[in-house]
């Protein structure tokens, strides 16, 4: 049971660092039959896999304590560690707790992977969701409800358990409830990040990958609580920044708190963004695959891995700049993410009209040598904390 703040990141940090699948593992076995289906990042509709009575699982590499042996013998080194090292997860065993995987469109690497995976497990569910990038109803929206029909019998199949639309609104409400949680720790973040600090929301938002999304919620809503109650989080002479290109790969757990040491406030960023992909809650009355189908066309959160229509790339990042009050941008993409490293210069452009200053480096999930990064960001937020004073 949850009493104190280091209770909560406790349980945090243990569930970030459950490369096992424990947590999930003890799920399945509180009542035998229930089945779990494992998502790369980005979005998925989670809501009809907690409808069918299954766990969504979000499985996003094996970070810097996993050697990839295997893995490297699936796909070349010219391109991002997270396909090499969740082929590694699931040949070591680590991922036997999963009935099914949802390969969302996220890159070419991950489409490729989708092959990869339903080559090596024959035997299991696996589905590549292609996502619309048109955003007209009559076309990416008629796509897209189609697409989620198609989800919808998979997973009753794989489940045994009929999707009735009431279930699925109950899911859509559970959801909700969880996606206005996280809305609200990135708030309280924004606000007073000395109380909130990055390396530990981020700890807490991982959780999401293992948890049911009841239980995510009230661990999210505790340390909301008692956060604040800790009079030992002062506010410091540290600069706000804004990260971005961390959607999909993501960074070791060194990186994150090497930019915190750096001097930096990180007060927005989108890691694991598929956690929070849609901005406003679902309409839980009326026909539920409408609702999540208007939801992902009109309130879907701004990503490289999505269509933006010309002369919108950058309008999400200045808007977060702008309302958090962020003194500078941070782009920290993973090594050949394609997504990332082709967004970054029309989001640099957006940045120079506005004159918001900003910098960049690249990483792998492996990375373990950080003085370089430290001293980059260091120097960063030493700049704009000047040129603010001039």
């Amino acid at each position: 049971m949850i009493q104190t703040l280091d209770d909560v990141l406790e349980r945090a940090r243990s569930l970030a660092d459950d490369l096992e699948l424990a947590e999930v593992r003890r799920w399945k076995e509180q009542q035998p039959g229930r089945k779990a289906v494992g998502h790369m990042p980005t979005y998925v509709p989670r809501e009809l896999i907690h409808a069918a009575g299954m766990l969504p699982v979000g499985v996003v590499g094996g970070g810097d304590r996993l050697e990839i042996i295997r893995g490297d013998a699936y796909f070349q080194s010219y391109i991002c560690r997270i396909p090499r090292s969740t082929i590694e997860l699931a040949l070591s065993g680590r991922l036997d707790a999963l009935d099914g995987m949802l390969f969302p469109a996220i890159c070419d690497v991950i489409r490729n992977l989708s092959g990869m995976w339903s080559m090596i497990f024959p035997q299991r569910y696996v589905h590549y969701v292609d996502l619309p990038q048109n955003f007209d109803p009559a076309v990416g929206g008629l796509f897209w409800r189609r697409e989620l029909e198609t989800l919808r019998r998979d997973f009753e199949g794989l489940s045994g358990v009929r999707i009735t639309d009431e279930a699925l609104r109950s899911s859509i409400a559970v959801y909700n409830d969880n996606r206005r949680a996280i809305r609200d720790l990135y708030a309280a973040r924004g606000r007073q990040p000395w109380i909130f600090p990055f390396s530990e929301t981020w700890q807490l938002l991982r959780a999401g990958n293992v948890l049911p999304p009841e239980e995510h919620t009230a661990l999210l809503r505790s340390y909301l609580e008692l956060a604040p109650q800790d009079v030992e989080r002062r506010d410091q002479d540290r600069s706000r920044v804004v990260l971005v290109g961390m959607f999909c790969e993501q960074p070791p757990y060194g990186l994150v708190l090497t930019l915190e040491r750096a001097g930096c406030y990180v007060v927005d960023d989108d890691l694991l963004i598929g956690l929070r992909w849609l901005q406003e809650d679902v309409p839980a009355g009326g026909d539920p695959l409408d609702n999540l189908v208007n939801a992902y066309l009109n309130h879907s959160v701004m990503s490289a891995s999505r269509y933006a229509p010309e002369g919108h790339r950058g309008r999400g990042l200045i808007e977060s700049v702008e309302r958090l009050k962020a003194e500078g941008v941070i782009f920290c993409a993973a090594s050949f993410c394609d997504p990332a490293l082709l967004d970054q210069p029309m989001l640099v452009s957006a940045l120079d009209r506005k004159g918001i200053p900003h910098t960049e480096f690249k990483y792998s999930e492996d990375t373990g040598q950080f003085a370089v990064i430290r001293e980059q960001a260091g120097t960063f937020s030493d700049s704009i904390r000047l040129w603010a004073a001039v």
